[in-house]
């Protein structure tokens, strides 16, 4: 193609624009205007679908709900060190959490060490541990137990239902030992079977978290403070479990 050819070619294309007078005109591409993102506010640079899928978590859920829950605990007395925003340490645990990937993977995300994503981790955990019983915990009084029920049976008409129970495998590396594979699992792998009673919301109401994964989810739950108080009738209403459960109790 001749030069007058690409010239003419390159006058008719938008990203071009005409920004001399010279016999030649002298022509500069003209690129798309690109909105850039923030990098290092995952709130900004991710969309929310795309922040779901990384965290577990809506942006809505973690900036009013999370958030304030450790903002205090994870707030530095001082700048000293350059010290890592309590929301950005709060998305490094998430990230941990939800991606179960290592600590050094997701402290080069985010350009922090190791050492520190460690010790922001343990910091998290604690701090959510000593939450536990505020948040995790089933209906307090009757009414909230009626209420509860009337959800259950607006999800698919099943009457009575108090809650949904099951066991989760959460795989652990070896402990080591003599004890070691008592923690195997009937899948193989090593793992600490975790039961979750589960409310309409799908909200967590009882969780018990120190059975290996060798143990039969029945045996977790005969062991569980659940079971007795469904036995003295403190939570009224049934629950609702696989054919894990063989002798779960229909109250």
């Amino acid at each position: 193609m001749s030069l007058e050819l690409q010239l003419k070619k390159m006058e008719n294309d938008e990203f071009y624009e005409d920004v001399g007078d010279d016999v030649i005109n002298i022509l500069i591409p003209r690129f798309p205007k690109r909105y850039l993102r923030n990098y290092e506010n995952p709130l900004e640079f991710y969309d929310e679908c795309q922040f779901q899928r990384r965290y577990r978590f809506s942006k809505d859920s973690t900036i009013h709900i999370l958030f304030p829950l450790v903002e205090t605990t994870l707030q530095t007395v001082n700048n000293r060190g350059l010290p890592i925003p309590p929301l950005l340490q709060l998305l490094t645990g998430l990230r941990f959490y939800a991606t179960g990937s290592f600590q050094l993977v997701c402290g080069d995300l985010r350009g922090i060490s190791q050492a520190t994503v460690c010790r922001i981790i343990r910091k998290i955990s604690i701090h959510f541990a000593e939450l536990l019983g505020e948040y995790i915990k089933f209906p307090q009084n009757m009414e909230q137990q009626r209420a509860n029920i009337a959800l259950f049976f607006n999800i698919a008409g099943f009457p009575s239902v108090a809650g949904c129970v099951d066991g989760t495998h959460i795989p652990i590396a070896s402990p080591g030992g003599n004890n070691a594979e008592v923690y195997r699992n009937r899948k193989g792998y090593f793992s600490l079977n975790v039961q979750v009673i589960a409310g309409p919301r799908r909200e967590i109401l009882d969780i018990v978290v120190r059975h290996p994964g060798s143990t039969h989810d029945s045996v977790i739950f005969d062991r569980s403070s659940a079971r007795v108080r469904f036995e003295l009738r403190e939570i009224q209403g049934l629950l609702l479990g696989d054919n894990g459960y063989p002798h779960a109790l229909t109250l």
